[in-house]
């Protein structure tokens, strides 16, 4: 049985622990968090601590830490036993060269607490400072995912921001959309089968190819009646992002 330890306590976090929980051959045997508290969830599982020093020997370690406490944090792990690993896609693998063995395990998706998600259809990135560790490590990812990408961290960092793009960009688009349609008393829930069709559409096509509406088809008229309904702060991202569609596929404004 591999012993895991995971350090962090929240959305990656408590998705890892659940992940784990139900793989065959893997155990998580302590959860740790600065703040006790935040471990109300793990006490009811496993071990917790809210005292670093009193980290539970391990074959994996795993930082689920906001990224500009990685480094700090991985000060403390220079006797573990085990692999320790950080689940960030924007911080290099480097940060952790201060131990002997470590790498990077990042699953590649949005975690919400009270949202449920299926781990084995979840994209893990791993990496490790050899390759010894890396057969480890994705042997790791193959306990709770079928899907584990080798992956460096300057492919990660672009990967990251790619990521920021396609979600956290297009959901707070959503919420815009929410304020819109709450503004004229329109329930927000009409919009969901569009957004379904949007996304399930590069299933089988680019999302070049996907791309519609009045910025590619350069409908100025629609695009002046949509600007004249925004705020100033929303008017400008319409007009950047038409101007972007336009520039990409060849047209302007």
């Amino acid at each position: 049985m591999t012993e895991v330890v995971i350090l962090g306590a929240g959305n990656v976090a408590f998705h890892l622990f659940k992940a784990f929980s139900k793989a065959e051959n893997t155990r998580v045997i302590q959860v740790y968090n600065h703040r006790k508290e935040s471990l109300k969830y793990f006490e009811e599982h496993t071990d917790t601590t809210s005292n670093i020093s009193d980290l539970k020997p391990a074959y994996f370690y795993l930082l689920a830490l906001k990224d500009d406490v990685i480094y700090e944090i991985s000060e403390n792990l220079k006797d573990i036993p085990g692999i320790a690993l950080h689940t960030s896609g924007a911080v290099s693998i480097k940060t952790l060269e201060r131990l002997d063995n470590f790498g990077v395990f990042y699953p590649l998706q949005t975690f919400s607490k009270n949202k449920s998600v299926d781990f084995a259809e979840i994209p893990v990135c791993i990496e490790a400072n050899s390759a010894k560790n890396l057969g480890k490590i994705k042997k790791l990812a193959l306990e709770i995912t079928k899907d584990v990408r080798e992956i460096d961290s300057e492919q990660r960092k672009a990967l990251h921001l790619a990521a920021v793009f396609v979600n956290n960009f297009s959901n707070h688009l959503y919420t815009i959309g929410a304020e819109i349609c709450e503004k004229n008393q329109v329930d927000f829930s009409i919009l969901k089968p569009l957004i379904k069709e949007t996304a399930s559409k590069i299933e089988s096509l680019s999302p070049e190819a996907a791309q519609t509406g009045p910025a590619i088809r350069n409908d100025q008229k629609t695009i002046e009646a949509h600007l004249a309904l925004l705020s100033k702060n929303h008017k400008d991202i319409y007009s950047l992002l038409t101007q972007s569609i336009q520039h990409f596929h060849g047209k302007k404004l």
